[in-house]
């Protein structure tokens, strides 16, 4: 198990376009993958994109459980290799974010996306899928698949008065 520190906003590396797969069964793509997963576990992400690990590879991994922050619907973990959104909703909600390379994940602000997505991609062992994600987990693909494109959420924010610290964020998603 390899643990890989988040590379920070500022870091010139989260603002460059990932590169493409160009093969998924190599030693390399497989040790990138390995650690994403144990990466993002560690630090108690939901969802972590290559670039935040150093690595500028069109992969991202999502699992959405329970965090410090939230009791979310689980999802299994998944691995995005060489992803496409192919569709989006037209309805578009706003959520608050947050993101382990923007002050580590201490800092939430309004973001909108759209709701629905469908997304193809492969996953580690190479088979290709397709599926459409709807809410939460529509949103960690969004922002994950956004880190890609070298796009921070931080560039999305719809208020920038109503950005909180993560406390604050708590507080407001538990009613405390």
């Amino acid at each position: 198990m390899i643990i890989k520190e988040i590379i920070q906003i500022g870091n010139p590396l989260l603002s460059r376009k990932s590169e493409f797969v160009a093969k998924i069964d190599t030693e390399e793509t497989q040790r990138v993958v390995r650690n994403l997963i144990d990466s993002a576990r560690h630090h108690d992400l939901i969802g972590m994109a290559a670039s935040q690990i150093g690595e500028k590879l069109r992969i991202f991994v999502t699992e959405v459980r329970k965090t410090k922050y939230r009791n979310l619907k689980k999802d299994k973990l998944r691995v995005y290799i060489n992803p496409e959104i192919v569709w989006f909703s037209k309805k578009q909600v706003v959520i608050y974010e947050g993101c382990g390379s923007v002050a580590y994940a201490k800092l939430f602000a309004p973001v909108k996306r759209p709701e629905k997505i469908t997304i193809e991609a492969f996953n580690e062992n190479g088979n290709k899928f397709r599926f459409k994600a709807v809410g939460f987990l529509s949103r960690v693909i969004q922002h994950e698949y956004d880190h890609l494109d070298g796009i921070e959420f931080t560039e999305k924010i719809t208020d920038m008065r109503k950005i909180m610290s993560s406390e604050e964020y708590k507080k407001m998603v538990n009613g405390t």
